[in-house]
């Protein structure tokens, strides 16, 4: 018995060829996307905002590099409006009192903050026992 072979034109094999080198580049070429190592969840962050005496009323909480802000009750308590990841940064101002900012940090929803106040001094004349004398003349 004599075994039958058949030949494969070469115009086929270039073709299979080509179809084999572009499937092989399409895979090659594929962008990976890595997981990230811990997901970043939003959360409702919750606080109270206070000086040595007690809660500050009206005192502002706005995410730094954004819009978006609120202010404290009577109770000193406030809720962000919008839910907040890991590293956001919430700036807490209140007239008379240091601005301060509080990066969120992992599990972290609730914020205890105590603001402390800002000291201004204003210098006055140095020669004040002198009266005031006017350049007009009579």
């Amino acid at each position: 018995m004599k075994a039958q072979v058949t030949h494969i034109p070469n115009k086929m094999m270039r073709t299979l060829g080509f179809f084999a080198l572009l499937m092989m580049l399409s895979v090659s070429v594929n962008t990976l996307f890595a997981q990230t190592p811990a997901q970043q969840t939003e959360r409702t962050i919750t606080g109270v905002i206070s000086n040595q005496e007690g809660p500050l009323e009206s005192a502002s909480v706005i995410l730094k590099g954004g819009t978006t802000g609120t202010t404290t009750n009577s109770k000193g308590e406030f809720t962000f409006p919008k839910a907040l990841k890991t590293g956001d940064v919430l700036v807490v101002t209140y007239l008379g009192f240091l601005t301060q900012e509080v990066k969120i940090k992992d599990g972290v929803d609730f914020i205890r903050l105590t603001l402390s106040e800002d000291l201004y001094e204003f210098s006055g004349a140095p020669n004040s026992d002198k009266p005031y004398k006017s350049k007009r003349t009579k």
